[in-house]
């Protein structure tokens, strides 16, 4: 079902005297079938946007962890005056304490969440055009908008929901920008190389050592067959929770490793060490032509573990896309220590909270505040070792 609000009438054109471009219409789109075809228009466009963003990616999400926690499709896309697609937000609603909710499809899998914006609207939207989505969007029955972990700037724009109050998220992202020399020794030392090949070493005696990007769809079955396979043994060893355990989760990454994207690539593309005896290590994320995304991965329980075989990935994928002009790769959200040792920056990210009816503000109120705690709770150590150890009581 599509609901569409015509509820401001400025003119997508310089009529109003100014040039600038502005929303005549928003569609509120409740299913990822009717959503495709504006969707992939929008992807073909070159918009800015992340690669979490991708149809067949969260599409895949939907289609099985969405639909497991009872989401349902919101997306809503924004029009100029001439027809033309301005803006598509990827939204999921759901009911939480009484009050309808709409997030950013996706859940705790993904690292960015934000928009499908066409390029010069995104640098000329004004607060007066976000309210315009926003009253449809509330019109459609949602109470508030919780929307995290947002980028503040994307490929040297800012993300024009830094118009509305926000706060920072939790925990950062660890970023590496990578160095415009092209030298390979300008990202990751010469020194911490040679810890590296001297490790690799060890591993390069196995048969058939070899980095490779998973290609064909038994590649990626066969590596994911291995992750699903060793992963809970990891978490269980931290007394973590197995996110991957959750309803429809399992299915999710298969699908979207398997889909095929427009331009030939994978909606996740994923990374590995393998010898003829053994997967070692795995990386996986999304790419977009400017990054590469981390967002899981795992290596081996055998003994080959004491060789890091993590970091040598890591080094592998760097020079990778270093090679391919790719400008930027993160980790994912969270400070591990190996992290560090590639990342020096940070990703800024920040929350916002956006009340969309009486109801809706309370719950706004609710769930900033929450919010906010769980940062205090992040970047105090103390409170933090606190937190790891109930959590680690409560998983056993």
């Amino acid at each position: 079902m599509t609901m569409a609000a015509a509820l401001d009438s400025r003119p997508a054109s310089p009529q109003d005297g100014t040039g600038a471009i502005g929303v005549a219409r928003v569609d509120i789109i409740r299913d990822m079938t009717q959503a495709e075809p504006v969707w992939r228009g929008f992807e073909s466009s070159a918009p800015l946007a992340t690669a979490f963003q991708r149809f067949d990616l969260l599409n895949a999400w939907q289609n099985h962890v969405g639909a497991a926690a009872g989401a349902t499709p919101l997306i809503a896309v924004a029009y100029a005056a001439d027809g033309a697609p301005l803006l598509l937000l990827p939204f999921a609603a759901s009911h939480e304490s009484g009050a309808s909710v709409a997030r950013f499809m996706g859940g705790k899998h993904i690292t960015f969440n934000m928009g499908l914006w066409r390029r010069d609207f995104a640098a000329a939207a004004t607060k007066r055009d976000i309210d315009t989505v926003w009253a449809a969007i509330g019109a459609a029955g949602i109470d508030v908008l919780a929307l995290t972990q947002q980028p503040r700037v994307w490929q040297g724009v800012a993300n024009p929901l830094t118009l509305y109050p926000a706060q920072t998220s939790p925990t950062g992202c660890p970023l590496m920008l990578f160095a415009t020399s092209g030298k390979p020794e300008d990202n990751i030392s010469n020194g911490f190389r040679r810890r590296l090949r001297g490790k690799e070493r060890k591993l390069q005696a196995m048969p058939n050592f070899r980095y490779h990007v998973a290609q064909s769809d038994a590649e990626i079955r066969h590596l994911l067959d291995w992750f699903f396979v060793i992963k809970p043994q990891r978490m269980a060893a931290q007394n973590l929770p197995d996110v991957f355990d959750e309803p429809g989760v399992r299915e999710f990454v298969y699908q979207a490793c398997l889909a095929k994207t427009p331009d030939g690539g994978r909606a996740i593309v994923i990374h590995a060490l393998e010898c003829d005896d053994e997967v070692i290590a795995i990386f996986a994320g999304p790419v977009d032509g400017h990054r590469f995304s981390m967002m899981f991965n795992t290596y081996t329980l055998s003994e080959s573990a004491k060789h890091s075989p993590g970091l040598i990935l890591l080094r592998d994928i760097i020079d990778n896309y270093a090679a391919q002009n790719y400008d930027s790769l993160d980790l994912g959200i969270g400070s591990d220590e190996y992290k560090r040792q590639f990342c020096k920056s940070d990703e800024a990210v920040f929350d916002s909270f956006i009340a969309l009816s009486a109801r809706g503000r309370f719950a706004a109120l609710g769930l900033s505040s929450l919010n906010h705690a769980k940062r205090i709770v992040k970047q105090n150590p103390a409170l933090m070792q606190m937190a790891q150890r109930l959590r680690a009581a409560l998983h056993r």
